[in-house]
């Protein structure tokens, strides 16, 4: 079977950062390989509220509250003062959604390691 030849629903949308055709499947997440972009598979445009702010949503979909309780969903490198890693399927309860932080949109303390900013992307709702 010819690669022109699959049909279109095994076929991974481009990466809507740099326009690459070379994603792939990690998880609930789909990764570009050539600039390290992830993003839901899901394929929900960002919804806005009628008050102008952002909806920020976890790996799988799922929108995000001040207060919300998350789990890693991978494992990520920390990072700058003790360094280290926090394993996936680590439980941060008590997120704050945070904006004008990069691409890092929740603050939170996660056990183990403190107070620190994590990107969405990482997390999923319990």
């Amino acid at each position: 079977m010819t690669e022109s030849s699959l049909p279109d629903e095994t076929q991974l949308p481009q990466c809507p950062e740099c326009a690459s055709e070379y994603t792939y499947e990690m998880g609930a997440l789909l990764v570009c390989p050539m600039c390290g972009h992830e993003w839901a598979a899901n394929g929900q445009p960002d919804e806005q509220p009628a008050d102008g702010a952002q909806v920020i949503r976890d790996a799988v979909g799922n929108p995000l509250a001040d207060g919300d309780t998350v789990t890693l969903v991978k494992t990520v490198k920390v990072s700058g003062g003790g360094g280290g890693t926090i394993k996936i399927g680590t439980k941060v309860a008590g997120i704050r959604l945070i904006e004008g932080a990069g691409d890092h949109d929740i603050d939170a303390k996660v056990p183990g390691f403190g107070k620190m900013q994590l990107k969405s992307s990482v997390v999923k709702k319990v």
